[in-house]
C-alpha cells in the first residue's frame, strides 16, 4: 500500500490508522533517511494505541517503552547498532514476548531480526511531502489503513 502525506500531522494520522489494525506482537520495521518522519509515524502509532505519553526519538537510549494504552509500544532506534547480535544482547526476544508493538527505526541495521515485520518505508519527496509504503505482516488493501 502506498500513501502520500503532506505534513507531519498527516504522517502521524497514517500511523494512527495502522495502529488501529494491530493486535499485539507486531514488528513495524521502518526505513527512511534522517528526518523522513519515522518518529512522527510512531507518534501516530502511540495515539492509535491509546498511549497518553509523549513520544520522542530513542536515539541515545536505544529503546523507549510506552504503556497505558490498548497495547504497549516499544520504540527502538537501531542507528547505533552494528548487528542484530547487539539487538539480541539488549533483550529483543523479551520485548517480542511481551505482546506489544515493536516499532524499529533503522531496521535495515538489524534486517535479519525483522522476519515477518510490517515494512514502513518513508521517502522524503520534499520538505513536507512523504511517500510511505506499507507492506508485509499479513496486511493488504483490505486491512483498513
Amino acid at each position: 500500500m502506498r500513501f502520500v502525506t503532506h505534513s507531519a500531522d498527516e504522517t502521524e494520522a497514517l500511523g494512527e490508522r495502522l495502529a488501529k489494525t494491530l493486535h499485539g506482537g507486531e514488528i513495524i520495521a521502518f526505513t527512511g533517511d534522517l528526518g523522513a518522519g519515522k518518529t512522527a509515524f510512531t507518534r501516530g502509532l502511540a495515539r492509535g494505541l491509546g498511549i497518553p505519553m509523549r513520544v520522542t526519538s530513542p536515539t541515545y537510549t536505544i529503546v523507549n517503552e510506552y504503556t497505558g494504552g490498548r497495547l504497549p509500544l516499544f520504540h527502538f532506534d537501531m542507528y547505533r547498532l552494528g548487528s542484530s547480535d547487539e539487538l539480541f544482547d539488549i533483550g529483543w526476544e523479551d520485548y517480542l514476548q511481551r505482546g506489544g508493538v515493536c516499532a524499529v527505526e533503522w531496521s535495515e541495521n538489524v534486517a535479519d531480526a525483522m522476519q515477518g515485520a510490517i515494512s514502513v518505508r518513508i521517502g522524503r519527496d520534499s520538505d513536507e511531502q512523504r511517500t510511505i509504503t506499507i507492506e508485509g505482516g499479513g496486511l493488504d488493501a483490505n486491512s483498513g489503513i
